[in-house]
C-alpha cells in the first residue's frame, strides 16, 4: 500500500493540473455580465457590433408594417413605417397603388404571429416572423424576415428589408396586387 499512495496522489496532482490548465487557458472570452433589464447578455459579432435587447418600438413598427404593407391595408400608413431603402424610387403616390416592394401575404392577425430575432443591435435588427393566414385563404402559413433600421433625426424605426424565408429575393412587384 506505501508503494500505491504515491501513485494515487501523483494522479490526482496531475488531474489538478489539467482541470486548472482548461480553466484558465483558451479563448478569454469571459460572458459579460447582464445589464439591468436584460435577458441575454450583449454578444460580440464579427462586424464589431454588440447585439444588445430588441427595442420594443423595433417589434411594433414590424407588426404594423405587416398589418398596413404586407396586408395591403393602409398603405398610406406604411410608407411611415417604411426605411427609406426599401421606399427608394417610389412616391407616396406610387405606394399607394399598392404595386411595392413588398410581397403580400392575406395576414390573419398580427397578434398571433410568432417573432423571434435573428439579430439585434443599436440601431438594426433582423426578426423573422411565422404568419397565419386569414380564415378562408388558400395560403399555408408562412414565415418571413423583417429588416429594421433606424433613421433620421428622430432616429425611428423604419422596415428596410421583407422576404419569404423561402424566397429568393426575387419578389415581383406587379405580381399579386
Amino acid at each position: 500500500m506505501g508503494r500505491v499512495l504515491p501513485w494515487i496522489g501523483g494522479a490526482v496532482l496531475v488531474a489538478g493540473i489539467v482541470v486548472a490548465a482548461i480553466a484558465f487557458t483558451g479563448s478569454g472570452d469571459v460572458a459579460p455580465e447582464l445589464a439591468a433589464g436584460e435577458s441575454e447578455p450583449p454578444v460580440a459579432t464579427g462586424s464589431g457590433r454588440r447585439s444588445v435587447q430588441l427595442d420594443p418600438q423595433a417589434k411594433q413598427v414590424a407588426a404594423d408594417f405587416i398589418s398596413t404593407a404586407v396586408a395591403r391595408k393602409d398603405l398610406r400608413r406604411s410608407w411611415t413605417l417604411t426605411h427609406p431603402e426599401l421606399r427608394e424610387g417610389y412616391t407616396i403616390a406610387d405606394w399607394v397603388t399598392g404595386t411595392i416592394p413588398v410581397q403580400p401575404y392575406p395576414v390573419g392577425s398580427v397578434e398571433t404571429a410568432t417573432f423571434s430575432i435573428d439579430e439585434s443591435f443599436e440601431n438594426e435588427a433582423m426578426l423573422q416572423v411565422s404568419l397565419v393566414p386569414e380564415k378562408g385563404s388558400k395560403m399555408k402559413g408562412q414565415i418571413f424576415f423583417v429588416g429594421l433600421k433606424r433613421y433620421g433625426p428622430a432616429k425611428r424605426w423604419g422596415v428596410y428589408y421583407w422576404a419569404s424565408r423561402g424566397d429568393s429575393g426575387s419578389y415581383d412587384p406587379g405580381e399579386g396586387t
